[in-house]
């Protein structure tokens, strides 16, 4: 792949070679994770991890109940909800992973489709 890449950035001019550099560079995790902040569905992603993190805190609020009870019947009352809530807020954030790869696949594409326009001008 890299010998492909340094010998479509040799027949490309100079700014075409600039343009080709900015596309090649793969974003940072962090920065990939706050791309889906943005955009038309932003505001989903935006209330999912609003409500992903209250569930989190909520769920550590009563893995702390849990873990102060003093008799079996009172942990149980706080452990099933502190598991189900800090599972419910995992499942969250994986809901987000596919939107996160399809935002990789999207990228690649226009990567491929603007190194098949620049070959085929040049």
């Amino acid at each position: 792949m890299q010998d492909i890449d340094r010998m479509i950035e040799e027949a490309l001019d100079g700014e075409e070679q600039a343009l080709f550099r900015d596309t090649a560079r793969e974003p940072g995790f962090f920065e990939q994770a706050f791309g889906l902040l943005g955009g038309p569905n932003g505001w989903v992603n935006v209330v999912m991890v609003a409500v992903q993190a209250a569930l989190f805190v909520a769920g550590l609020w009563a893995g702390w109940r849990f873990f102060e009870a003093e008799t079996a019947l009172s942990a149980l009352h706080w452990g099933l909800p502190a598991a189900v809530l800090v599972l419910m807020s995992l499942i969250i954030k994986l809901g987000m992973m596919p939107e996160l790869q399809a935002n990789r696949l999207m990228r690649e594409l226009k990567r491929l489709q603007l190194q098949a326009a620049m070959t085929r001008k040049g």
